[in-house]
Formats: C-alpha cells, structure tokens, sequence
C-alpha cells in the first residue's frame, strides 16, 4: 500500500512539473537546429523541438528563449521567427522560398539629384529623432511606449509631407494579428509606375534585458531615423518618384519579426510588385575598421541588390571622392531582421550594418540593454547614422528614378506673389484675390519659427535672426484655403 502510494505521489509529481513546464512555453517559431539543441541542452524547460528539417527546427518555447540565444550567440536580431502555432512553424521550416522572376535593371544614372540630396541631408535631424525614440523609455512591443511611439511618427511624417505640400503622399497605420503594436507605413505615389514598389524599412519596437526600459537608441531608432531623415531630403530637394516608395517602420521585431511577416506576407499574397526592399537596422555604433557590413546570409539577402548597394558607394562615396564610405560583408544568423520574409515571398532584400558580426561582442554593453542610448556610442552623436542616410538617399532616389512630372519649389498660385530680398520676406496678393489672414514659417524640421496673423493683401516679414536655409513659408487665406512656398535664405 505504501508503495502505490508513493508511486502515485511521484506520478502526481511529474504530471505537475510537465504541466508547469508546458505553461511556460507560450511561443512556436523557428530556429537554427543548432541552437534549438544547445538550449535543449542547458535549459531543458524552455524549450520543445517539435519538428527538424536539415538544419532548421520547429520549436514550443518560453518568452525567456529571446534572451538565451542573445547570451548563446552574439547576433542581430531575435535569432528566431515567430509562427503563430505548431501546425504554421512545421509548414514553415518545410516551405521552400516563393521565386519571383524579376525584369528590374538597378542602373545608376541620377547623379545631379543625388549630389542636390546629399547637400541637406542634416545629422542633427537624426540625432533629434533618435532622443525623440529613446524618451518614450520603451517600446516593447507590448507596452505603452510602442503604440505611442508609431502614432507620433505617423503624426510627424504627415507634418513632413504638408510641410513640403506633399499631395501624393499618404500615411497608414497597420494593426497586426501576432502584436497589439502598430506598424506604420508612408507611401509616396510613384507618378509613372505607381505599381512597382520600392521599400526602405526598420523596426519601430525595441528589447532589453529590462523591457520596463529598452530605449533603443541603436537599435533601433537608429535606423527608423536615417529613413525619416532620408525622405525629408527626397522633399526638401523637391523628389518625385517615378515608382512608389513605400517607407516602413515595423512593430515587433524583436519578438520574431512580426510586423514585416504580416506585411510581407500579405504583399506575396496580393502579389504585389515590389522591386526592391532595403533593411536598416542599427546604423550608429561603428567599431569595426569599415563604414557599411553588407549582410550576406545566402538564405535572407540578394545578391544583386546587394551589389547593387555596394555599387551606390563606389560610385558616390569611391576613393576619389572626397566623401569616402567604405564597405565589407558579414554573416547575420537566423531570424537576422525584418528583410527575412520579404525575401522568403521572393522579393530582392539588401540590409547594410552598422558593423562585422564579428566584432559585434563591442557593443554588447549597450545591446539589448537598458543604456542603449546615443551618448552611449562612439562619439555620442549620430556620425555613423549620418553614412547610412546618404546610402538610403542614393538608393531611393536611384531605384525609384525621378519622374519626369517634376515637383517646383516655386510659388506658382495664379494671383500671389512671394518672395525673399534683403532678408525681408515679401507678399502680395491681387486685389481680386482672397486676403491673406495668417502667415506661418516653418523650418527643415517643421518646426514652426513664425506665424503672424491679419496680413491684408501685401507686406514685408523681417527674417534678421534667422539661420541661413530652406524654409516653408503657408499662407492661410480668407477663404479657408492654404498655399504654401519654399524660400531659401541665404
């Protein structure tokens, strides 16, 4: 009797430490065989293979896993992807890669905007945006910081597309199925080839080792604000693309890539066009003896858009320069960033880094860490984020062409006159036209610098203390209409 007894106590025993065990692995998803196995190995209950295929494994794991394979390997990015249950992560390790064949021809040939371009791209615009990133505290996916984060930025590029009187630009949030955060996403129409789309993305979300404070200054506001910084300079320079340029900052990364797999998902389902995807992910920490690490993994980049990236920094930033950016390749690992499904759905993916993996322990006291902050990087400024944008710049302008429909910075409202002399800023409107009630200036970074109020129909504004550069002036009329004209001060 005793016997029974003890043999049903054990059993008790085990069925609740399995049942425990089970409750600690809330997530499926994909790794690299090796690694499933070394956290196998060390931390036995948290973590399940439940398939293989060659050198990949489906796996049930525990939210502690994100953690154990920063620590296994030192890496970029989740080193897993997220699968929505056992059944998708199975399908997904035995799926092989959609091929899409391409026609698109990566040509360099617009040297005089790119050269108009790289003259306003401004570092101080980049280091702004990344403080702006890191004083939401966090932005892990699941807290507060996130969605705050995303509908600031949607707020901020819709400014910055009104600032410049940017009509065929729209900006959309999309919610997500795997994550209560948002994606955002800003779309400029191509005016000739509105369907064939050129991508520039990052992640919005961030991860530490305390998610109560992940401030993701390098990763990666970095990122998120060399390809905020780079389309202000498509519409400061007055840019439009023949094909349309899709700018997109992803929710989720850092828990398997779930905003992009959403995303990049849908388009291969809708068998959308996408020519090109470029990745920036972390841009401002350099520790390695070149500028630019082109990832290289075989199973999540292409090739020729690489070569393609590589080729932009011969030509604009070669040894003959004067403005010389210099490049290498390296290996990223599994579940690497947010390109990986989009080159899964068969479309050309290029990431550039910040630096060689393996140099990558250099930064690990910032890393996914709670004192991921610009002033905690090299020269505590944006200098290495301010290489990258030139990159996304030329890439975005060189792979959506400028149209032949040309944007003119000039004021060209029949029945208004505007005009800078002497440091004195003129208007004027026919007497047949509506008043003008207010006038409001604004600066690069929309920020608004002046606004007076009850104009009638002419005068003149002092500009004396203001810096020298661009600026939007918007005329508010009578009749509830607005124009607007840049002026440059010289």
């Amino acid at each position: 009797m005793k016997n029974i007894t003890l043999i049903a106590m054990l059993l008790f025993i085990s069925i609740a430490n399995l049942d425990a065990q089970q409750k600690n692995l809330t997530l499926y998803g994909n790794m690299s065989l090796a690694d499933a196995k070394a956290i196998k190995a060390s931390h036995p209950n948290e973590i399940d293979i439940i398939a293989v295929n060659n050198n990949e494994a489906a796996v049930h794991m525990s939210e502690e896993v994100d953690h154990l394979l920063h620590e296994l390997r030192s890496t970029h990015g989740p080193g897993y992807t997220y699968s929505s249950s056992a059944e998708v992560a199975i399908q997904d390790i035995n799926t092989s890669r959609m091929i899409r064949p391409s026609l698109m021809n990566f040509t360099i040939t617009e040297g005089e905007s790119v050269e108009k371009a790289l003259q306003v791209i401004s570092k101080s615009n980049i280091e702004d945006q990344i403080k702006e990133l890191e004083g939401y505290g966090s932005r892990f996916h699941t807290k507060s910081g996130a969605n705050k984060s995303g509908n600031d930025l949607k707020a901020k590029w819709e400014a910055m597309a009104a600032l410049y009187n940017r009509d065929d630009v729209s900006v959309r949030i999309v919610q997500h199925r795997s994550t209560p955060m948002n994606s955002v996403v800003m779309t400029i129409k191509g005016a000739e080839l509105p369907k064939e789309h050129v991508i520039i993305g990052g992640h919005l979300d961030s991860t530490s080792n305390n998610n109560n404070t992940a401030p993701g200054g390098d990763d990666d506001a970095s990122g998120i604000s060399v390809i905020t910084e780079a389309t202000r300079t498509l519409f400061e320079i007055g840019f439009v693309p023949k094909r349309t340029i899709e700018v997109m900052a992803y929710a989720g990364e850092e828990r398997g890539l779930l905003g992009s797999r959403e995303i990049a998902d849908d388009y291969g389902r809708r068998n959308v066009n996408v020519v090109a995807v470029g990745q920036f992910d972390m841009s401002n920490f350099k520790s390695s003896s070149r500028d630019v690490y082109f990832v290289s993994d075989s199973n999540a980049i292409d090739p020729s858009l690489t070569g393609f990236f590589q080729k932009l920094l011969d030509t604009y930033h070669g040894s003959n320069s004067g403005d010389r950016i210099t490049y290498g390749t390296t290996l990223c690992g599994y579940g690497c960033s947010d390109h990986r499904f989009w080159f899964e759905n068969g479309y050309k993916t290029a990431f550039p880094f910040e630096s060689s993996f393996s140099d990558f322990q250099r930064n690990n006291f910032i890393y996914h860490r709670t004192n991921d902050l610009m002033r905690n990087v090299p020269g505590g400024d944006a200098s290495h984020s301010f290489k990258f944008a030139k990159l996304a710049v030329e890439y975005l302008i060189e792979v959506a062409k400028k149209s032949k429909t040309l944007s003119s910075p000039e004021f060209s409202q029949e029945g208004y006159e505007l005009y800078v002399i002497n440091d004195h800023l003129k208007f004027k409107s026919q007497p047949s036209s509506s008043a003008i009630k207010s006038l409001v200036i604004f600066d690069v970074t929309g920020k608004r610098v002046l606004k007076n109020k009850n104009l009638g129909n002419k005068g003149s504004v002092s500009l004396n203390g203001f810096s020298a550069g661009a600026y939007v002036v918007s005329l508010e009329l009578e009749n509830k209409k607005e124009i607007s004209k840049k002026v440059i001060l010289n």
